[in-house]
């Protein structure tokens, strides 16, 4: 084994981004507000040592050009083994920017290219470098999406649940009055025995969400809705979460960019479980402090997609509830990534035989959805 001991600096980051169409009927899908074709995953090559580590952030191919220009010469001589250190410095260059939005998912990426380097560097997985309270992560499948056939539908989400997974959900409310049909079909099909979540990502106003929220418990036993309303509205989430009591319980947060948008929930009692997404809130460094707001407001923290970095992140995470296995990202990083985890009894148990993430890019199979960037030349990795 070999054990980086002097200081090392970052030689070089590179970008490329990645756009893979979905597999939703033709060829689309939908939640209770957004319609998409593709996803696009964003990734940051940091170089140094004689190693190479990666992350990635999902959104606009923008974000990677955003990336180039605002943070790979904060990012260039930078010490390698210091992710934090530098995760101030990269929020400090953007701040006339942007910080919140591209700006925050870029600095993610960036962040988590550098824990995946130091682990390189140090040959130890990502997860051992956090102060761990968790061997593995509970996840909760996640698709539904409200433009699938029933038969697609009940079939997904029944199949995690044959997987051993305790909790599905799918997205609501894009047409409300189709809603109980879909219940129906995916109550039927994974059984009283599995927890079934909501989600409508901030369709309703707040008194269609308190209808539904108490439709849902009563009708389906949904036990979680999230985003009834706009996370932009915190207010309307309380009021929301006053009338339902926790049956079902309210939670938001996965469009958390900046440390104050979770306090700003927090400080509302918007929630009954905090959300945030290691590829938006600042990466690695970036969720150590979100858990920590977490912890010291009495709430749990459950993760946002992304789950073959999240299950090295969560781990480090105090309240930890559990991580979305959400399958356009499930799909996507098994297209392109080796090295990606598959739930074992309903957690996601970080390989702690490999380095950083334990992932490896598939640049032959990645170039055909290439949007941006170059492949590289292969080095030491």
């Amino acid at each position: 084994m070999t054990v980086a001991t002097a200081p090392v600096r970052v030689d070089r980051l590179t970008v490329h981004a990645f756009t893979v169409p979905t597999d939703g009927p033709d060829g689309r899908e939908q939640d209770g507000t957004l319609e998409w074709d593709s996803t696009t995953m964003v990734l940051v090559e940091a170089h140094g040592g004689g190693r190479t580590g990666i992350g990635y952030t999902y959104g606009d191919v923008s974000t990677a050009v955003f990336t180039e220009s605002q943070l790979a010469p904060v990012t260039v001589g930078a010490d390698a083994l210091a992710p934090p250190a530098l995760w101030r410095r990269l929020r400090r260059a953007v701040r006339n920017a942007g910080q919140p939005g591209v700006g925050a998912m870029a600095v993610s990426a960036v962040d988590l290219a550098l824990w995946d380097l130091k682990g390189r560097l140090l040959d130890l997985p990502v997860v051992d470098l956090l102060p761990s309270f968790h061997e593995g992560v509970p996840v909760y499948g996640s698709g539904g999406f409200t433009n699938y056939p029933l038969a697609r539908l009940a079939e997904q989400l029944s199949g995690w649940a044959a997987q051993g997974i305790p909790r599905v959900k799918l997205k609501t409310s894009r047409h409300p009055d189709q809603d109980p049909e879909r219940l129906r079909a995916v109550r039927s099909a994974v059984g009283d025995g599995t927890e079934l979540f909501a989600d409508a990502n901030g369709a309703l106003t707040r008194t269609e969400a308190v209808h539904w929220a108490r439709r849902f418990a009563e009708e389906w036993d949904v036990r979680w809705f999230e985003e009834p309303v706009s996370s932009l509205n915190p207010d309307g989430l309380r009021s929301v979460r006053q009338h339902t009591a926790g049956r079902p319980e309210i939670t938001a947060g996965e469009y958390g960019y900046l440390l104050t948008d979770f306090a700003t929930l927090l400080a509302a009692d918007a929630v009954d479980c905090l959300q945030a997404d290691v590829t938006r809130c600042g990466g690695i460094t970036g969720l150590l402090q979100v858990a920590g707001l977490a912890a010291a407001h009495d709430i749990d923290l459950s993760g946002h997609c992304a789950p073959a970095l999240s299950a090295h992140g969560f781990c480090a995470v105090d309240r930890l509830r559990h991580l979305e296995y959400f399958h356009d990202h499930v799909r996507l990083e098994g297209m392109l990534l080796d090295g990606t985890l598959r739930p074992d009894g309903g957690a996601l148990r970080p390989a702690r035989d490999r380095p950083g993430f334990g992932l490896e890019v598939r640049w032959a199979d990645a170039e055909r959805y290439r949007v941006h960037g170059s492949r590289p030349a292969p080095a030491a990795r």
